[in-house]
């Protein structure tokens, strides 16, 4: 019973609901499948060249051409002189100066950075509150409970965080995985807020004061630069960012080069070996330097990327629509369009999240609804090929030795050829038995041997048999002597009626040839009735619950039993073969009928006329 249950076709739907419970869980490695499918998106992204940041990078070559790191803050002092006398725009050092210069350099670099639109580094941490240079907001709500919060904050020196004109955190918030693809815009310590490097470079730029920050019972909704439009995040003051940018890059030690930058922001960071932290992203291993960049960037465009609070519901629910249609479909429609509906559907819905990710920037999963498809689909189509498996073997088991095997092949490549419950149809109805049995039955009591008499019995109906098998026929049943035959079921027969006066014309020669063999072993003749009749029947599988047969059972039936009790004995002993006016009326011309007489069929009024085959 359970295995009936766990193989039947609708037992995919359970799988369907085990996945939507899943689904609505979303547990872990679903969140990783869905950020994985988002990385695809993001990096399918076309590149082109920033024109708002450029990046000079302190590596190898500057290393060896100002010596040893760290350097005199002078250095950075005289390199931000440069870069202004460049007239660039921001200027960003995503540097921790947490200490102060051994080398007495942090006057000068203070005295530099002073009103020249320079931004520094500071970074959250859970072992230190230092030095921490906060930033007021103006709140609509209270966003505090929704922000991401650090135990502590480690800022610049007071000297250099007092005179630079912006001071932004550096701090990442990678996801599950350990990907970076979202930046939080705002922090907070306690009830003081700090903002994330990129939006403070947009402050200093546009010299607001503070930031604006708008929530609701959910989270964040957005904040605002004033002076710069308005940037919407998620409910933790996050945005997704954009991989779609390239920045042009000059090492240090070239900073004569600068002069093309006018204008734009500029960021000087550390990537000599050791000097910089490497952290994974979308697109591979990325220098720090360079999240602050496309976060800059991603502000900076405008266009950002969307991932709406309802989407995983709608994931979820085009999932089991999916899920249905899957169902449904593999259970009522061929094997060949099952699989053009599943590639179908894949190519939807891969085409769907890239369409709405590069049309309108919206982030979709379409790994769940591509999971749905695969395991539902591949449960459905194992669930049928089970359940035409096991009708295929019923059908071998039913009719491998009532059927000839070419019959019995094409019943299992098209099932649907047979109705095993049961139809009303028009067939040819073969009975066929030894007459004169007794003699044969003493004759093997006298030897005291009944297993010849059973291997005799077995020898001639096997002859009968393969006759019938290789005309169309199916042997219904043996009963002792005697053989049952259909002609036209479970196989539509169009000459059911010719096949079966054919079969009964093989047998009267195949008789002939036994009746010579049997003379030789010293048998006692044998002769052979046979009756049919053609009409309408009601054919199927006849029993009970443990055990059926598939059968027939009709009036028609009966007359051809009739025929067979008939044929060979009495007045019609000259006439093995007997058939109904209902046979006649449909065979060829190229077989001949010659009446024989008349019969009353019991409990009808009517005589049926009878017939033989007219000898040629």
């Amino acid at each position: 019973m359970i295995k009936k249950i766990l193989t039947h076709w609708t037992f995919a739907f359970v799988t369907l609901f085990v996945l939507t419970f899943i689904g609505l869980k979303d547990p872990q490695v679903k969140e990783i499948l869905r950020l994985k499918s988002f990385d695809l998106l993001l990096q399918s992204e076309k590149k082109e060249v920033s024109i708002d940041i450029g990046v000079i990078t302190i590596d190898e070559k500057a290393i060896e051409k100002y010596g040893q790191w760290p350097w005199k803050r002078d250095v950075l002092a005289n390199i931000i002189t440069k870069l202004r006398e460049a007239e660039v725009g921001i200027i960003v050092l995503p540097i921790l100066f947490a200490e102060e210069d051994r080398l007495g350099g942090d006057a000068v670099l203070a005295e530099t950075i002073r009103g020249n639109g320079v931004v520094i580094a500071q970074t959250g941490t859970n072992q230190i509150n230092k030095n921490s240079v906060p930033r007021g907001v103006a709140k609509i709500g209270d966003p505090l409970p929704f922000l991401f919060e650090w135990k502590g904050m480690l800022g610049p020196i007071p000297i250099l965080g007092e005179n630079a004109d912006g001071v932004g955190v550096v701090n990442t918030a990678p996801e599950i995985d350990g990907v970076i693809r979202r930046i939080p815009l705002i922090m907070k310590i306690g009830n003081e807020t700090y903002p994330a490097m990129a939006i403070e470079v947009i402050r200093v730029a546009t010299q607001a004061p503070s930031y604006q920050i708008k929530s609701g019972p959910s989270g964040i909704i957005a904040m605002r630069v004033p002076g710069f439009s308005t940037i919407e995040t998620d409910p933790n003051a996050r945005i997704w960012l954009r991989w779609n940018k390239e920045y042009e890059t000059i090492s240090l030690a070239d900073i004569d080069q600068v002069g093309k930058w006018k204008g734009r922001t500029v960021i000087v960071a550390p990537t000599a070996e050791g000097l910089n932290s490497i952290v994974a992203t979308p697109l591979g291993e990325k220098y720090m330097y360079e999240i602050t960049a496309n976060t800059l960037q991603t502000v900076l465009d405008g266009k950002q990327i969307n991932r709406y609070d309802y989407s995983l519901f709608l994931e979820l629910l085009i999932s089991v629509v999916v899920g249905l249609l899957i169902v449904i479909l593999t259970r009522f429609t061929p094997y060949w369009f099952v699989g053009i509906k599943m590639i179908g559907m894949y190519v939807a819905t891969i085409y769907a999240s890239y369409y709405l990710f590069h049309k309108y920037s919206i982030l979709s999963d379409a790994s769940w609804i591509i999971i749905t498809i695969t395991i539902v689909g591949f449960h459905s189509v194992f669930n049928r090929f089970i359940l035409e498996f096991q009708l295929k073997q019923q059908i071998k088991k039913q009719f491998e030795k009532y059927l000839d095997p070419r019959q019995v092949a094409i019943l299992q490549k098209n099932p649907e050829k047979i109705r095993l419950g049961g139809e009303r149809k028009e067939m040819t109805f073969l009975f066929m038995d030894i007459v004169g049995f007794t003699p044969i039955s003493e004759y093997y009591k006298n030897k005291d041997d009944p297993e010849g008499l059973v291997k005799l019995i077995n020898e001639f109906l096997n002859e009968v048999s393969k006759i019938i098998l290789k005309n169309g026929g199916m042997i219904d049943k043996y009963m002792g002597d005697c053989c049952m035959a259909v002609f036209g079921a479970p196989l539509d027969m169009k000459n059911h009626a010719e096949m079966a006066i054919k079969s009964c014309i093989e047998i009267e020669k195949k008789v002939k040839e036994l009746k010579l063999l049997y003379k030789e072993r010293g048998l006692p003749d044998i002769n052979v009735g046979t009756g049919v009749n053609t009409g309408i029947a009601i054919v199927g599988n006849m029993g009970s619950e443990t055990r059926f047969d598939y059968s027939v059972i009709g009036d028609a039936v009966n007359l051809a039993a009739r025929l067979e009790a008939t044929a060979c004995r009495g007045d019609y002993k000259d006439y093995p073969t007997i058939y109904s006016s209902h046979t006649m009326k449909q065979l060829p011309k190229t077989i001949k009928s010659k009446k024989i007489g008349e019969i009353k069929v019991k409990g009808k009024e009517e005589l049926i006329k009878i017939y033989t085959i007219k000898e040629k």
